[in-house]
C-alpha cells in the first residue's frame, strides 16, 4: 500500500500536536510485534556477522558500508522460508524493521577500530587491551543515543526531514510486505548465490582454508610431502614473476624503481568488486586517478630525487621500499590534505546544514496531552542520562588513554554542537560529515595540548562516534515513524545493536590485525600490511603528526605538495558544487586513492565499471537486465562483500589455530 504521509502545507502550517495526533491515529500501528524475542535476537546475529565484513571491509578501504538494506532483505528471505514450511509465523514488518535497527547500530560502531583507535595505536605504538576498547566504545556510543532522543520529535515529528536512507529503507519494508514479495526473494537469492560463489573463490586463494581442506581432510602433505598447500593465486602478477625469477624475463620498472615496491600488482579481489559497484563509477575513478598519479608518477620521481628512501631497522638491517613505506614517508601528507581540504569545502559550501541545524521550526502547540507519551522515549532520560554518560566518557578517555581531564570535559560541549550538525546533514543528504567534524575537534584539542596524541585523537574519535549514533539512530528510526512502529522500541534495538557490534567487532580487530608471534606477543607493526591498509586511520595518524611535530620535519617536496593538494582540493570541490555534481572527479576520492592499495583501486574501478556500463545497457524498468543489474546492483555487492569476507576472516582463524 502507498505510504502515508503530510503534505508540504500540513508539514509546514500544522502544530507539533497535530501533526503527532495525526500519526497516532493514522499510521500507528499499536499491536504490532516489533520488538521481539526473535527480532532482538536475528538482529544482534546478524548484526555481529555483518559488523565482522564491516571490519574487514573498512580496514581494506577506509569505508563504512551500510548493512541496513542487507539484513532487511535476509531477514525477509530466512523467516518468508521458514513460514511457508510452517516451522514458524512470519516476520511482521515492525519485527523487520526492528532487526535492521540492531544490525545498523552494530554495523556502525566499529567504526572508531579503523580510524582513531587505529590511528592511536599506530601513533603510540601500544596495543588498547580489549576491554577498554569496548567499554570506550560502547558508552560513547550510548552517549550518542541520549543524545538523539530530544533530537528525534523535533527532526522526525515536527520537520518530517526525509532522512533519505532511512526513507530507502521503510519504502524497501513497505514493498516487500504489500505486494512485492517475489522481488524480495529474488535479491535475497541473489545475494546468497553471490556470497556463495565469492565465498567458494576466496576460498581456493586462501591458504588457511587449502591447508585444512589438502592436509588435514585428504592427507595429502603425508602423500605427497608438500610443506605448503596449493592454492590459486589472488595476485595473478604472482605466476607472471614466478616465471620471471626462473627464466629471466624482464621486470618491470619505473625510473628504476621495481613496480611491485611500488603496490602496482594485479589482485583479483572479489570483495573490492563489490565496494567498487557500490561506490560508484565517479568515486571508483577519482580513487584510481590518485592511485594511479601517485604510485606511478609521483612516488618514483620522489624516490630518484631521495625523498623516500629505505630505513634502516633497529638491528641495523636495511628494510626495502614498499608501498606502505612510501605512503608513510611522503604520499600520505598530500594525500590526507586532499581529503582534508575537500571535505571541509564540501561541508561549508552546504550551508543548509549549520542554519536549519539551529532554527526554529513549526510551533510545538499543544493543550497539554500528549498522544505519545507512552511511545516516545521520555526526555527525563536525557536529561539524566546525557550528565551521567558525559562524565563516564570522560572518566574513560582519562583512564584508559591518559587524556587530562580538563581537556575530556572541554570537548564535551563541542561535541554537542557538532553533533547537531552531523545529525541535520543526515536528515538532509545521508551523509554524516564525522570525519570533517572530527579533525575540528582534532585540531581543537591539539591547539591546546600538542604533546599527547591522545588528546586530540580520542577526543576526536567521541566526536565521531557520537555523532554518527545520532545521526544513524533517528535515520533508523525513520521508518520506523512510517510504518507506525514504537521508537522506545527502536531505541532499544539500537542499544542492543551497539553490544552486538562491539562483542563482534574487537575480538575480530585483535585476530586479524594483532596476531601474537610465535613469543605469544602482539605488535601493532602487523596492523598496516598489503591485505590491510587501514587508510581511514593513516588519515587520522597524519592530522596527529602534523599537530604533534609540525610541517618541520617533512621534506620541502612534501610541503610543496600539501599547497598544491589543497588548492586542488579547493579547485575540485568549487566546479563540483558550481556544475551540480556533474564534475567527474572527487577530492576526497583521490586523496582516497593515495593510501589505498593501487590494486584494490583498480578492482574498485572495475567493479563499478561493469555496474555503470551494465546499468547503461539495461536502461528500461522491468526487464530481467535491469532488475538482475540495476535493482540487484546492491545485494550482488552485498554477496560479493560479505561472502569474501566472511571467508577471509574464517582464513585468519584457520592459520591461527592451524
Amino acid at each position: 500500500m502507498a505510504l502515508l504521509h503530510l503534505t508540504d502545507d500540513q508539514i509546514r502550517d500544522w502544530t507539533r500536536a497535530q501533526k503527532d495526533e495525526w500519526w497516532f491515529k493514522n499510521v500507528y500501528r499499536g499491536d504490532m510485534a516489533q520488538l521481539t524475542l526473535r527480532s532482538g535476537l536475528t538482529g544482534f546475529l546478524l548484526g555481529g556477522i555483518l559488523t565482522a565484513t564491516s571490519v574487514y571491509i573498512g580496514a581494506k578501504t577506509g569505508i563504512s558500508i551500510g548493512v541496513g538494506l542487507t539484513s532487511v532483505i535476509l531477514s525477509f528471505a530466512i523467516y518468508r522460508i521458514l513460514a511457508k514450511s510452517g516451522i514458524i509465523q512470519d516476520f511482521t514488518i515492525l519485527e523487520n524493521n526492528c532487526t535492521q535497527s540492531i544490525a545498523t547500530a552494530a554495523g556502525y560502531v566499529m567504526t572508531p577500530l579503523i580510524s582513531s583507535l587505529a590511528a592511536y595505536m599506530l601513533v603510540t605504538q601500544t596495543i588498547i587491551p580489549w576491554h577498554h576498547m569496548v567499554i570506550w566504545m560502547v558508552v560513547v556510543s550510548i552517549l550518542g543515543v541520549l543524545i538523539a532522543f530530544p533530537m528525534k520529535r523535533r527532526f522526525i515529528n515536527e520537520e518530517q526531514m526525509p532522512f533519505p536512507e532511512g526513507r530507502a529503507c521503510g519504502v524497501v519494508l513497505d514493498a516487500l510486505y504489500t505486494g512485492a514479495a517475489e522481488s524480495g526473494m529474488f535479491k535475497a537469492r541473489l545475494l546468497t548465490f553471490t556470497a556463495i560463489g565469492a565465498g567458494l573463490y576466496q576460498m581456493i586463494i586462501s591458504d588457511g582454508w587449502m591447508k585444512l581442506i589438502q592436509f588435514k581432510l585428504f592427507m595429502m602433505d603425508k602423500w605427497a610431502g608438500l610443506k605448503e598447500p596449493w592454492h590459486f593465486f589472488e595476485r595473478l602478477d604472482t605466476y607472471y614473476y614466478r616465471a620471471a625469477a626462473e627464466y629471466s624475463w624482464w621486470i618491470p620498472k619505473i625510473l628504476g624503481t621495481d613496480i611491485r615496491q611500488l603496490g602496482l600488482r594485479l589482485t583479483l579481489d572479489a570483495a573490492m568488486i563489490g565496494v567498487g559497484g557500490l561506490m560508484g563509477i565517479r568515486v571508483a575513478t577519482s580513487v584510481l586517478i590518485g592511485a594511479a598519479f601517485n604510485f606511478i608518477v609521483l612516488a618514483p620521481l620522489m624516490i630518484q630525487a631521495g625523498d623516500i628512501v629505505p630505513r634502516i631497522a633497529a638491528d641495523g638491517k636495511v628494510i626495502p621500499l614498499n608501498r606502505a613505506e612510501i605512503v608513510n614517508q611522503w604520499s600520505l601528507w598530500w594525500g590526507v590534505t586532499m581529503m582534508v581540504v575537500g571535505s571541509m569545502v564540501g561541508l561549508l559550501a552546504k550551508p543548509e546544514i549549520f542554519t536549519s541545524a539551529f532554527k526554529r521550526g513549526s510551533k510545538a502547540v499543544s493543550d497539554g496531552t500528549d498522544l505519545l507519551k507512552d511511545i516516545e522515549v521520555p526526555l527525563w532520560v536525557s536529561w539524566i542520562g546525557v550528565p551521567i554518560f558525559s562524565v563516564l566518557g570522560a572518566a574513560v578517555t582519562h583512564y584508559f588513554f591518559n587524556v587530562p581531564w580538563l581537556l575530556a570535559f572541554i570537548c564535551l560541549p563541542l561535541i554537542f554542537v557538532l553533533t547537531v550538525i552531523c545529525t541535520n546533514s543526515m536528515a538532509l543528504t545521508s551523509w554524516t560529515p564525522t570525519g570533517s567534524l572530527s579533525k575540528i575537534t582534532q585540531f581543537t584539542m591539539g591547539a591546546i595540548d600538542r604533546a599527547n596524541p591522545a588528546s586530540n585523537l580520542i577526543p576526536a574519535g567521541m566526536t565521531a562516534e557520537i555523532a554518527s549514533n545520532a545521526a544513524n539512530l533517528l535515520s533508523d528510526i525513520k521508518p520506523g515513524y512510517m510504518l507506525g512502529g514504537k521508537p522506545r522500541h527502536q531505541v532499544w534495538g539500537h542499544i542492543i545493536g551497539i553490544f552486538a557490534g562491539s562483542l563482534a567487532a574487537v575480538p575480530l580487530f585483535y585476530l586479524l590485525f594483532l596476531p601474537p608471534d610465535a613469543n605469544g606477543v602482539r605488535s601493532v607493526t602487523t596492523m598496516v600490511s598489503d591485505a590491510f591498509a587501514f587508510p581511514a586511520a593513516l588519515q587520522w595518524k597524519g592530522v596527529a603528526d602534523i599537530i604533534a611535530k609540525g610541517l618541520s620535519g617533512l621534506p620541502t617536496s612534501a610541503i610543496i605538495s600539501m599547497v598544491v593538494a589543497a588548492i586542488a582540493a579547493v579547485a575540485f570541490e568549487v566546479l563540483r558544487i558550481r556544475t551540480k555534481n556533474r564534475f567527474p572527479l572527487s577530492s576526497i576520492s583521490i586523496g582516497l586513492g593515495v593510501v589505498l592499495p593501487p590494486e584494490a583501486s583498480f578492482m574498485m574501478w572495475v567493479g563499478a565499471m561493469i555496474f555503470w556500463w551494465k546499468g547503461k545497457q539495461h536502461t528500461t524498468p522491468g526487464t530481467k537486465g535491469h532488475d538482475f543489474w540495476v535493482e540487484g546492483c546492491e545485494p550482488i555487492c552485498a554477496g560479493l562483500i560479505s561472502g569474501a569476507a566472511l571467508v577471509g576472516i574464517g582464513n585468519a582463524i584457520l592459520n591461527v589455530v592451524l
